[in-house]
């Protein structure tokens, strides 16, 4: 079941909150996609084809660095939802929300449940493609446990709202 409020999942294909992302949009049947740096590169996943061999509904940028694929989630994207616990240090993840800010996204940094339901529902926009960011697991071992459990719970709420289930496709 899938609901038309978010219509496509973006994520870089880091582990982590990336991961976590991805595998709630499989999950649920969502499509998904996002761009990777050249190679696949993840940090698990050093050597080519890299994430590509687990997640081919991803593109590879021309070149290795991580920036750039962000900064292409970001603008291929109808908002960003960065899922990061407080105190957490991601250089990474500040990046995405330099670009949300500088791209002038709608972008929302929280691990409540239900702030990010509230969020997404309150963005007023039908089929939604949503950037997911935030920590790798060399950053917060916690990051993909945090990020499924939210989003399985936002995808959840989805589904339940009535103004939601009469987009359920």
């Amino acid at each position: 079941m899938t609901s038309s409020l978010i219509l496509r999942v973006v994520a870089g294909g880091q582990t982590g909150v990336d991961r976590a992302a991805l595998d709630v949009a499989i999950t649920h049947g969502l499509p998904y996609g996002g761009w990777c740096p050249a190679g696949g590169w993840a940090e698990d996943l050093p050597e080519p084809p890299g994430v590509l061999a687990r997640y081919p509904g991803l593109r590879a940028t021309e070149t290795a660095d991580p920036a750039e694929r962000t900064l292409r989630n970001v603008r291929d994207s109808d908002a960003t939802l960065v899922i990061r616990r407080p105190g957490v240090t991601s250089p990474g993840t500040d990046v995405t929300l330099r670009a949300a800010a500088d791209q002038d996204r709608p972008c929302l940094e929280t691990t409540d449940p239900g702030q990010a339901t509230a969020w997404l529902t309150g963005l007023r926009s039908p089929d939604l493609t949503l950037n997911v960011a935030g920590p790798r697991t060399s950053e917060d071992p916690a990051a993909y446990d945090v990020a499924r459990s939210l989003l399985e719970f936002v995808l959840e709420a989805l589904l339940d709202r009535p103004d939601a289930n009469a987009r359920i496709r």
